[in-house]
């Protein structure tokens, strides 16, 4: 053999191997999330079509998605035909919001093979950021193509969640479940499903099934609260309401809820902490709330403080007849003097002389009256 065929041929065999070394290298890098080393690595590599859509990725995994995004074009310019480079590179589009541009290369790969449920369940996605209506289209395409595409299911069930069709969301729901019966996403669904068409007992069932898969949020403990106080059992649904607060103690709905649950089982010095602090937090017409209260210090005959509460009540919402009544009334309970509260009621029947509580009051003026003559006897 020619000896100088023999170098070139060495040459080559060592190029090769040259380059084969680096790809190794580069990929262990990556492997090893040294992804700027395995970039740098990469761009050695001679022929550089061989390591764009390496390249993106390890982009990717930086967070540098223009360059990913420009790798996984130059990819795809260089293996038309790869149909994996150019689902990488819709799914970045839409990461990126590039919605249109992503849906048009999903669309081409649906084109590609029409048969591939994830093409479809990808484009539905873009469909929903886009706000269009067809998207579940796409995700029914999926679903007959897969009826074990979990992803699929989930969007078509909470579609049907929110548009509260709950036979069919619950059809759907139990298909995913089927083959994967701890689908937290779809267990919410299901508990959510029976929360809003009011069947708390079986809400119940399936947010305590999400508990016990160690899923907990606010939201859960919230609805399972409610859902317990629906069924009257009230000792668990405190305990959630206390769950749900760890999330947001500020949150003065919770809050004052809280106070009504405690007074819900004659637990009155915690039911008046809860709603002190739900209307200390609170800047808006209060009057309903501070009637609340006023009614949980009455139960504990705290008169002087359910006093407060009315007035802060009327201060709120100075035309409510229904609170200026119970602010006299306890104002009975509470003062000794007979003649001042004679005049507390006969003050209010000239303040409001068709009040529906006339009857009562002419009672009760002519009984205070009854009782100061017979002490006078």
């Amino acid at each position: 053999m020619n000896k100088y065929l023999i170098i070139i041929i060495s040459l080559i065999a060592f190029k090769t191997e040259a380059q084969t070394s680096v790809f190794g290298v580069a990929d262990s890098l990556y492997l090893n999330v040294n992804y700027t080393k395995s970039i740098e690595t990469y761009k050695k590599v001679q022929n550089q079509s061989l390591v764009y859509d390496k390249i993106a990725k390890a982009y990717m995994a930086l967070g540098n998605y223009d360059e990913a995004v420009s790798n996984y074009k130059s990819s795809i310019e260089a293996n038309p035909d790869n149909a994996l480079f150019k689902y990488e590179y819709a799914k970045l589009l839409s990461k990126t919001k590039k919605y249109k541009e992503a849906l048009e290369v999903f669309y081409q790969l649906i084109d590609i093979d029409y048969k591939n449920p994830n093409y479809h369940y990808e484009s539905g996605l873009v469909l929903e950021k886009l706000k269009d209506s067809t998207a579940q289209n796409r995700f029914h395409s999926a679903f007959q193509l897969d009826s074990t595409h979990q992803k699929a299911i989930f969007r078509i069930a909470r579609f049907h969640v929110k548009k509260r069709h709950y036979k069919t969301a619950n059809h759907y729901i139990d298909i995913g479940l089927k083959t994967y019966k701890n689908n937290k996403d779809l267990i919410s669904l299901k508990a959510q499903n029976y929360y809003n068409k009011k069947d708390y007992d079986n809400a119940v069932v399936w947010f305590e099934k999400l508990i016990a898969l160690n899923e907990t949020s606010q939201f859960i403990h919230e609805r399972l609260s409610m859902s317990y106080a629906q069924i009257y059992e009230f000792e668990k649904a405190v305990e959630q309401g206390l769950l749900a607060l760890e999330y947001d103690p500020n949150n003065t709905n919770n809050l004052f809820i809280q106070g009504e649950l405690y007074e819900r089982i004659d637990d009155y010095e915690n039911a008046e902490k809860y709603m002190l602090q739900s209307l200390l937090f609170q800047d808006q017409s209060l009057d309903k709330e501070y009637i609340k209260l006023a009614s949980v210090y009455n139960r504990q005959q705290k008169y002087k403080e359910s006093i407060e509460a009315y007035k802060r009540a009327i201060s709120e919402n100075p035309k409510n007849e229904n609170t200026q009544f119970l602010l006299i009334f306890t104002k009975d309970q509470y003062y000794k003097d007979v003649d001042t509260r004679i005049k507390l009621y006969e003050n209010f029947k000239n303040k409001f002389p068709k009040s529906k509580y006339k009857d009562f009051i002419d009672y009760r003026i002519a009984k205070l009256k009854e009782d100061k003559f017979l002490k006078k006897d």
